[in-house]
């Protein structure tokens, strides 16, 4: 596939690139087990795994949505409604604004994702326990077949988004005390409460022969997440696998800008268009940012020097898939760009996009959670984002940002927006499902 791909590039006029561009390989994916997969679909949309039973995953990852919120930075815990209208449910009040936009679940199913997170504070490393890297007091109890199987049970622990504050319930008054593994932790307290779901323990019983732990909950919904929002056929795929006819010739050139002068492909690389690597290109920093450092203002996030302590990695954040990319905005870690053409632009000129920032750009609903601005008010902590930026800038006509963006919405799998299982009616516990 790889000389095909290189000559079907080579076809197109002036195909010079800098880097190469990849074909998805046919094992791209592992084998889903359906059983597995349609438990997953029903926990995945079952706000009984939340502390307060009130919301779901799919309500930050909602595939009418993009599989996100469409919000700069969620509400999780204490909203209510999808996207843009998600507001206060009466009589409460969300525990604060998510600090980091809620990734798309597109392919992160696929075998060579093995980082999570846009800090990477999920990764496989032999050398962890299990073999899975995890947050300091939320290792793994068993072991589980993939990062996104340990991934998937960590936001049922936030505050923020699924488990509520201390005194609301049994999770979140053990996730305040850090008792989280063991028979009274935290995640034993959910998977108690799936099983006491009839439909729910019967089908867990058919599958691992057992009650159901949290990590066989998690592997339920990394088989869900992994069928439902796999996108293996744009255009762009169709392109590379002969059919000419299926790339515009915006989109053709946008290819060749991509791959070629604008140098995209040297981070979006390889079939999913990403190195799975960490870099600083100075997103606007917005919300009640993720500090973890003494010394650092409560609005700072360092990305992931938070994770190795390594100074190098200040305001490193994960690269980010651009499979589906048209369907998943905002974009960057903190959603500051509305569309595609502002993050495009952005890219090309990142300090004076940092410096210049637009903030009628964030989706944020209005909450009365504080201060959204604080870092981007701070003038040290602006300038230390715009020191730390890695990524040049570049001159590139309107034309040519126009065609970059065709060939980025090239790349949605339009048979896969429209789901295979899609949303269940109804979920076993009997509670509310969000459309």
């Amino acid at each position: 596939m790889r000389w095909g791909v290189i000559l079907c590039l080579a076809a197109l006029p002036n195909a010079l690139w800098a880097s190469e561009p990849v074909a998805l390989p046919p094992d791209a994916f592992p084998t889903p087990d359906s059983a597995l997969v349609t438990l997953g679909r029903d926990l995945f949309y079952d706000p009984i795994l939340s502390g307060n039973q009130n919301i779901a995953c799919a309500t930050c990852h909602h595939p009418t949505l993009g599989t996100s919120d469409g919000l700069s930075l969620g509400l999780g815990e204490g909203g209510s409604g999808l996207g843009t209208a998600r507001e206060v449910l009466d009589g409460q009040m969300p525990r604060a604004r998510i600090p980091r936009n809620a990734p798309a679940l597109w392919n992160v199913g696929a075998k060579e994702y093995v980082v999570m997170f846009h800090d990477g504070r999920v990764m496989l490393d032999p050398d962890a326990p299990l073999g899975i890297r995890m947050p300091e007091g939320r290792e793994l109890p068993a072991p589980v077949s993939s990062a996104l199987a340990a991934q998937v049970i960590l936001p049922l622990l936030s505050p923020e988004e699924m488990a509520g504050i201390a005194g609301e319930n049994p999770v979140a008054d053990r996730v305040a005390k850090e008792e989280i593994k063991g028979e009274n932790g935290a995640w034993a307290l959910i998977a108690e409460r799936v099983a006491a779901i009839p439909s729910y323990q019967e089908r867990f019983e058919r599958i691992v022969k057992r009650a159901p732990e949290i990590t066989d909950i998690g592997e339920a919904l990394a088989a869900f997440i992994q069928f439902e929002f796999r996108a293996a056929n744009s255009p762009w795929d169709q392109y590379l696998a002969g059919e000419s006819a299926a790339l515009e010739p915006a989109a053709q050139r946008g290819a060749l800008l991509f791959f070629g002068e604008a140098e995209c492909g040297s981070c979006h690389s390889g079939a999913f268009f990403t190195d799975h690597g960490f870099h600083a290109i100075g997103i606007p920093q917005i919300g009640p940012g993720k500090a973890k450092a003494a010394g650092l203002p409560s609005y700072a996030d360092i990305g992931r020097q938070a994770i190795t302590g390594d100074s190098e990695d200040r305001y490193r954040f994960h690269t980010p898939s651009l499979r589906m990319v048209g369907l998943t905005a905002p974009y960057g870690h903190s959603g500051a760009y509305p569309t595609l053409e502002s993050v495009v632009r952005h890219h090309l000129a990142p300090l004076e996009s940092l410096m210049t920032y637009d903030r009628a750009q964030a989706l944020l609903p209005a909450v009365g959670l504080g201060d959204d601005w604080g870092a981007m008010n701070d003038q040290e902590e602006l300038l230390n984002i715009a020191e730390a930026i890695e990524l040049p800038s570049r001159d590139l006509s309107d034309a040519a940002v126009a065609d970059i963006v065709a060939f980025l919405n090239a790349l949605t799998d339009k048979k896969a927006a429209k789901g295979r299982l899609g949303i269940p009616e109804n979920v076993p516990s009997g509670l509310a499902v969000d459309r």
